[in-house]
């Protein structure tokens, strides 16, 4: 089963209602809504696309221990995924599928990282959950995710509903700015050009880890 058929098949359970979320429908219409716009604000239009230049950054890894986007260059090509926490099924689901095909790119010579807005105490409590054996690095206020053009502010109907829902996104992320990013996955190369990149502002749609080997193989001058 690929990525795309797991989150469609946990989403048609969700929107059902089924246990253990037994979410009510009226829940299900506000996601809705706050999808469909930001859909249709052009936003995911906006971030980086390949060919572009990536942001240089550095960030902390669960242990605190600073990551520099520069120092991962230079050891080869790039894979960074950004994602919204720890307390969404989706993305952890995406984790598990980058976790699986993390030997493919490693064969390529890439190393992967994932980045959140949560604290570094949720990015272990990340990497512990879906036994990941890269790093998720901590994006404060979400500012790498802005340098991306990934980062978006909640309406104020949706922060009502997360805060009614008990899903504390100042709690989880250290930041009462109600920002994330939208789903965003970049492969790119040593010269610091993107050679690959999918964003979509519908968080239950992500791209198959293995629509990056193409850019991966092209990094590292393999031919399929």
């Amino acid at each position: 089963m690929s990525l795309q058929e797991k989150l469609d098949a946990f989403k048609t359970d969700f929107e059902a209602g089924k246990p253990p979320y037994n979410v009510p429908y009226a829940v299900i219409e506000v996601m809705r809504r706050a999808t469909a716009e930001l859909i249709a604000s052009g936003a995911a239009e906006k971030a980086l696309k390949a060919g572009d230049r990536a942001p240089v950054f550095t960030l902390d890894d669960p242990e605190g221990n600073p990551v520099s986007s520069a120092d991962l260059l230079a050891k080869g090509p790039l894979v960074v995924s950004f994602y919204r926490g720890v307390w969404c099924p989706y993305c952890n689901m995406e984790l598990q599928a980058l976790e699986a095909a993390l030997p493919s790119f490693r064969a390529l010579g890439a190393n992967l990282i994932a980045i959140s807005p949560q604290t570094v105490v949720n990015s272990r409590k990340s990497v512990r959950q879906n036994a990941l054996d890269f790093p998720i690095l901590s994006d404060t206020h979400n500012d790498v995710a802005a340098k991306f053009r990934l980062r978006f502010a909640l309406p104020d109907y949706l922060v009502e509903l997360y805060q009614n829902l008990k899903n504390d996104l100042p709690g989880f992320n250290g930041d009462d700015s109600w920002t994330l990013p939208m789903p965003g996955r970049f492969v790119i190369g040593q010269d610091g050009v993107i050679l690959y990149a999918e964003v979509n502002p519908d968080y239950t749609r992500r791209p198959e880890p293995e629509d990056m080997l193409p850019a991966l193989r092209k990094a590292a001058n393999v031919t399929a």
